[in-house]
């Protein structure tokens, strides 16, 4: 197996690309993802993205402002969180609120754009690039709700969806296939480590240059490799306690399963000798009745003075039939 040559992306994050001298492969990754030239002003400091312990090996983030006043939060997520969705949202709403002024009107609130780099399974879906933003749709009609022409003048946007935080999630826990595009170059780094030679993207060179391994210092190197280590152990430890979970999910699920048989299987015998026995008497009672009936007609008839041969006739019993019942 071939050794790797760069420095993973989110060790650089945490180390060296907050290094003003290093924007330049933040800014490739950002203008690659949206397609037009984003410099990074400055990088902020946010209550979201200050660091916990369990986060240590787990998660990286930046916050970063371009010239225009946008806010960017670039995170990565080592692993598994089936609340990420939430926790994608819960950072947003903390920046929304963390730079407006108190008595600012709201048109001052900010822009902002939430770079989500995962090495998980989020939800359900095959692509490697996922974008969500904010619109609404007329119930009855389909329409999108647009700005007036004054608000596109105030605002200086096109649409409702720029004034609304935007998500983007980018899947780089198994892309491995030949990139075809820019941002398929900057995945493919992401998700193997590897910078080909004849990436183009925008960043990707200058990553090549400033994120090589054999740059770093014997104790750089030995804090590199610990975190490899502990982003692998605690993944580990996710897995086997998920593993283990399921397990024994599913034994109280073999045993509750076979309780739930046998009850159910109490109750439909219950039901279908309740059914059976009904429908039994209800024939059962059914024949007595038209028997006690056609007695009853026989004694009228016999008390009107018909002959049984008479009788026979009417009733379809033979003249036997017809002397027993009498």
């Amino acid at each position: 197996m071939e050794k790797k040559k760069y420095i993973r992306f989110d060790w650089a994050m945490k180390r060296m690309l907050r290094d003003k001298s290093n924007y330049v492969i933040l800014e490739g990754l950002l203008t690659t993802l949206f397609k037009e030239k984003i410099t990074i002003n400055r990088l902020l400091e946010s209550e979201s993205n200050q660091e916990d312990e369990l986060d240590k090996y787990n998660r990286v983030d930046i916050l970063a402002e371009n010239c225009r006043g946008e806010l960017f939060i670039i995170e990565v997520q080592n692993n598994d969180e089936y609340a990420y969705f939430q926790r994608m949202l819960f950072g947003v709403s903390k920046l929304v609120t963390e730079y407006i002024n108190r008595g600012e009107g709201y048109q001052n609130i900010k822009k902002i754009y939430s770079v989500n780099i995962v090495y998980f399974d989020l939800g359900q879906g095959k692509d490697y690039l996922y974008h969500g933003k904010t619109e609404f749709m007329g119930v009855n009609t389909g329409e999108i709700l647009n700005l007036s022409p004054f608000q596109r003048q105030k605002f200086n946007v096109d649409a409702v969806s720029e004034l609304y935080p935007e998500y983007y999630i980018l899947t780089a826990n198994d892309f491995n296939e030949k990139p075809s595009n820019l941002l398929e170059e900057w995945m493919y780094y992401l998700s193997t480590g590897d910078i080909p030679q004849d990436s183009t993207a925008p960043g990707l060179s200058e990553a090549r240059e400033k994120l090589k391994l054999a740059m770093m210092s014997k104790g750089e190197l030995s804090a590199y490799y610990r975190h490899l280590d502990n982003t692998v152990i605690l993944r580990d430890n996710i897995y086997t306690s998920r593993g283990e979970g399921l397990l024994e999910g599913r034994e109280m699920g073999r045993k509750e399963g076979m309780l739930e048989g046998m009850l159910k299987g109490m109750e439909k015998g219950l039901a279908e000798g309740m059914e059976k026995g009904f429908t039994e008497g209800m024939e059962k009672g059914f024949t007595e009745g038209i028997k006690n009936a056609k007695v009853q007609m026989i004694k009228n008839l016999k008390s009107a003075g018909a002959s049984v041969e008479f009788i026979s006739d009417v009733t379809g019993l033979t003249k036997e039939d017809v002397d027993e019942l009498l």
